[in-house]
């Protein structure tokens, strides 16, 4: 059984939502303080007031990158990742321009992943790319893993959260069994209980991005007093 310690190391805790206040901020990092969280997941914009309220504390500011569509062009989300860099974030999270993908303009695709892990790997930042699996077919979902597998980022990842849906097993299972332990897998969209969260440890992620991870933490615990 994954210790308490071990699961909260594994959570993204998030706030992506447009309309979040200072006072959201605020409180998102310091839950990831108190239960032990891997990072906070924050728009770009938040990355100095969020990586300020966590100086010193070991817990990282990860910065979505391109979100939710990933449709700027790569110089933009090359700048945005500079910028967040700059202002503070240690983990950089992006979306694939999934429009040329889905033209099959896969030297495209490697030439955006490896831009801006290559500017993560410079400043020794963490990079993981989100490939919005729900607008995805399987040839396309393998093929990210197959250029993921040549660029090395440190961590593909199933979704935004914003999309029509969200991580699946079935997804997951397919990304690890294409990138075997080459790259991480982080799962994103729809994790929301204790009993979820295993599940994914189960098939294999290395990391998952939810904004429940309160909630999961004190299911742990919750069900370790009753046993």
């Amino acid at each position: 059984m994954i210790t308490r310690e071990q699961l909260a190391k594994m959570i993204d805790h998030t706030n992506l939502k447009a309309f979040a206040s200072d006072a959201d901020m605020k409180k998102l990092c310091d839950e990831a303080v108190k239960y032990g969280f891997a990072m906070v997941a924050i728009n770009s914009g938040q990355s100095k007031r969020c990586s300020q309220y966590l100086k010193g504390t070991g817990i990282h500011t990860g910065a979505a990158i391109g979100f939710p569509l990933g449709q700027q062009s790569i110089e933009s989300k090359v700048y945005e990742t500079e910028d967040a860099i700059k202002n503070g974030a240690d983990e950089i999270d992006y979306v694939i321009n999934i429009t040329e993908l889905k033209e099959k303009n896969y030297g495209y695709v490697e030439d955006e992943m490896r831009r801006i892990v290559d500017v993560c790997h410079k400043h020794g930042v963490i990079s993981k790319v989100i490939f919005e699996n729900c607008y995805l077919t399987d040839e396309e979902k393998i093929k990210m893993c197959e250029i993921a597998k040549k660029v090395k980022p440190d961590f593909i990842k199933t979704s935004t959260g914003f999309g029509t849906s969200g991580a699946t097993l079935e997804d997951v299972r397919l990304m690890k069994q294409h990138v075997g332990d080459e790259v991480k897998v982080k799962a994103a969209g729809g994790i929301r209980t204790l009993d979820d969260a295993l599940a994914y440890v189960e098939a294999g992620v290395s990391r998952i991005g939810t904004s429940a991870g309160v909630r999961i933490i004190n299911e742990y615990d919750e069900r370790a007093v009753s046993k």
